[in-house]
């Protein structure tokens, strides 16, 4: 062999051996010659690195999702903010009203990875959020996002009777008056949890986007302890609208107390709890002023009540024209201005016997006074053979005078 062939021999030997060594082990990279790549750092103390190359283990890339997206505008209040790290941790998650204020109280979850507010946001308030993101190699990203939540043209809100509390009468619908229109009707009833005691199912009848009255299909059971709980904060209404609150209302049903007024006899007969415990004559509405019949509800009770004929459209020289007067033991039945009350003194004489009123339930002195002691608002009161149609829906609480199939259809 000559001398030009062992040199050429030696050099692929020596490759040969030096790449043995790394298959063997990877020792040999740090006694290679200097055309061989040098180590990298440490992954932890160089830039961010997402591409896979010589080094390993690669990072992974820190993947956000947070909850509102940054300089979103009407966000509702009860949409919980939240930050949550793929491939990283979340710490020192600050949430507060960019205007000043306490922070919005957060949890984080056992991995680290998810950021949760808790507080629920106030209306129509710009936020801010600051965090720090932490990856897998330690490294920290500081961030800051804003936000607003929507407005108070947006808020909804409502009224409840019975007030939290009360003691009413078993013929007492639950009413609720919202302060903007609900299209989004399934959402507000299935936040709004009725408990009741007696365990009778109820039904939410609807008479327009803002009014809903809910009742059982018969009166209410005597003693039954009724609660509402209305959990709308943040519930989407519709068109835009949000709710603004919860609540809680409670309330407690009476004795059952019925009374039924028979034109025919011209008497009241009087139930509590199924049991005929008074018997009264009575004076109805004259011929030009039936008395509705069907089912009415004591919505008030006045010991002394003005009465006024213009209040029912009638003037001086009109028939059945009385001047301003007032009543004894007033119960309204009737916005309109149907009550049960005590007859005036020049009707005694007709009571029993034949109808001179307005439509009113005439009662003598002795048994007016005993009507509005012993029944309360929310009491029933039902009035048959008069010839009129029942008291409507809305004219009170006539709602028991529509058929149960009816009021519980949806």
């Amino acid at each position: 062999m000559t001398e030009k062939n062992n040199r050429k021999t030696g050099k692929i030997i020596a490759v040969v051996a030096i790449c043995a060594a790394v298959a063997a082990g990877g020792i040999g990279v740090a006694t290679a010659p200097g055309w061989a790549n040098p180590a990298p750092q440490s992954e932890a103390s160089s830039p961010v690195r997402n591409e896979p190359g010589l080094a390993t283990p690669v990072v992974k890339a820190v993947e956000l999702g947070v909850t509102p997206l940054d300089g979103a505008k009407g966000v509702n209040p009860a949409v919980a903010p939240s930050v949550k790290a793929v491939n990283g941790r979340v710490q020192d998650v600050v949430l507060v009203p960019a205007a000043g204020g306490e922070s919005v109280k957060g949890t984080v979850s056992a991995d680290g990875s998810t950021w949760t507010a808790v507080d629920p946001l106030l209306f129509n308030t710009p936020y801010k959020y600051s965090y720090t993101i932490v990856d897998e190699a330690g490294r920290e990203t500081k961030k800051v996002q804003t936000f607003t939540t929507v407005e108070p043209a947006n808020e909804a809100d409502a009224a409840v009777y019975p007030e939290n509390g009360s003691t009413v009468g078993a013929g007492q619908p639950i009413d609720i008056v919202f302060s903007e229109p609900v299209i989004n009707k399934a959402a507000v009833e299935k936040a709004v949890k009725i408990t009741v005691s007696s365990k009778q199912p109820v039904a939410w009848h609807w008479y327009s986007d803002q009014k809903v009255r809910i009742r059982p299909e018969k009166f209410w059971a005597s003693n039954t302890q009724v609660t509402v709980d209305m959990k709308l904060f943040g519930v989407d209404f519709g068109q835009g609208m949000i709710g603004n609150f919860n609540a809680k209302v409670q309330f407690t049903v009476g004795q059952q107390r019925l009374a039924v007024v028979d034109d025919n006899t011209k008497t009241m007969k009087v139930y509590f709890d199924g049991k005929l415990v008074r018997t009264a004559p009575v004076t109805l509405g004259g011929s030009d002023w039936l008395s509705p019949s069907g089912y009415a509800v004591i919505m008030e009770q006045e010991r002394h009540s003005k009465f006024n004929a213009g209040s029912i459209g009638l003037k001086p020289g009109d028939k059945g024209y009385y001047p301003p007067l007032t009543v004894e033991y007033a119960n309204r039945l009737t916005s309109s201005g149907v009550y049960v009350h005590q007859a005036l003194e020049s009707a005694w004489g007709y009571v029993g016997v034949s109808n001179v009123s307005h439509g009113c339930v005439g009662l003598l002195p002795v048994d007016a006074a005993w009507f509005f002691n012993n029944m309360k608002s929310g009491d029933v009161v039902q009035v048959l053979n008069t010839g009129a149609a029942p008291v409507e829906p809305l004219e009170g609480y006539g709602d028991w005078n529509i058929p149960w199939a009816q009021y519980a259809k949806r």
